[in-house]
């Protein structure tokens, strides 16, 4: 099918997912969620594709939840909003639940949910100046796609503690350093380096079910509890602790919060 905000290209035994809101840092949208979902569920029927590359267009993995779908949730009840957290939660997920190995190629921001949708990916490459970081406590929010049940088991609590906390970001050279990364490329080099990665996972030998064994026991010693349950935990969380009163003064935060992270991203050198 036509996609209107990714691309999904195919060839040589591996699917390339792309973001494609260059316009918006690739910011996240219920429709760009749809998207992404319709093409997971191609990529997993898909018998010849054997690894999943993920990546964005422009400046930008990923840059976050687009502040329309932010007021889009801020209108909702509660029972909605979480409603439509879980979703986006099972989404992320796919990326580490399905079979086939998962790749992001990190070409510039990737922030909030950006982050936590890398965090999901099996392998990070990271193009030299990409800058990262949970964003979430800058609008009152909580990393509520992933972020708390990944991020720490990849850089260690610590670490975890003072992203979320703080919400700065970090950029690619200190993220390879805390483990957030395997490597660190140049950006001319970042979809040659992903796709030479891609291709080695693409030529391990068929065995059954021994791609997906190597990648459930792998998580299995990452994780305590399945994927469904840390959704249905973080979920939890939210709903017990949930941001400040869902009113027209949370609503300004958050629209001031786009202002202060759109000066945040001139400030910074563009890749």
């Amino acid at each position: 099918m036509g996609f209107k905000t990714i691309i999904l290209d195919k060839g040589q035994g591996i699917a390339r997912i792309t973001l494609n809101r260059p316009e918006a840092m690739n910011a996240l949208t219920l429709e760009m969620l749809n998207e992404i979902e319709i093409a997971q569920k191609e990529i997993m029927d898909d018998r010849d594709v054997r690894v999943v590359i993920v990546t964005g267009q422009g400046r930008a993995l990923c840059s976050g939840a687009d502040f329309g779908l932010i007021s889009y949730l801020l209108e909702m009840g509660p029972k909605e909003i979480f409603q439509k957290l879980r979703y986006i939660q099972d989404v992320m997920t796919v990326f580490e639940t399905m079979e086939k190995p998962v790749v992001a190629a990190i070409n510039g921001y990737a922030l909030g949910g950006g982050l936590d949708m890398v965090l999901a990916c099996d392998f990070r490459i990271a193009a030299k100046g990409a800058m990262m970081g949970e964003q979430y406590v800058r609008a009152g929010l909580m990393p509520d796609v992933g972020g708390t049940q990944r991020l720490h088991r990849l850089v260690g609590l610590a670490k975890a503690k003072e992203m979320i906390f703080l919400g700065d970001m970090i950029d690619a050279d200190e993220a390879e350093r805390i483990g957030l990364v395997n490597r660190v490329v140049s950006p001319d080099a970042l979809q040659a380096e992903t796709r030479a990665l891609a291709l080695r996972l693409a030529s391990a030998p068929k065995a059954g079910n021994t791609k997906k064994q190597r990648k459930n026991a792998a998580n299995q010693r990452f994780i305590e509890f399945s994927p469904s349950r840390r959704n249905r935990k973080q979920t939890d969380i939210s709903h017990m602790h949930p941001p400040a009163p869902i009113t027209g003064k949370f609503s300004s935060i958050v629209r001031t919060t786009a202002d202060a992270v759109k000066i945040d991203f001139a400030v910074t050198t563009p890749l």
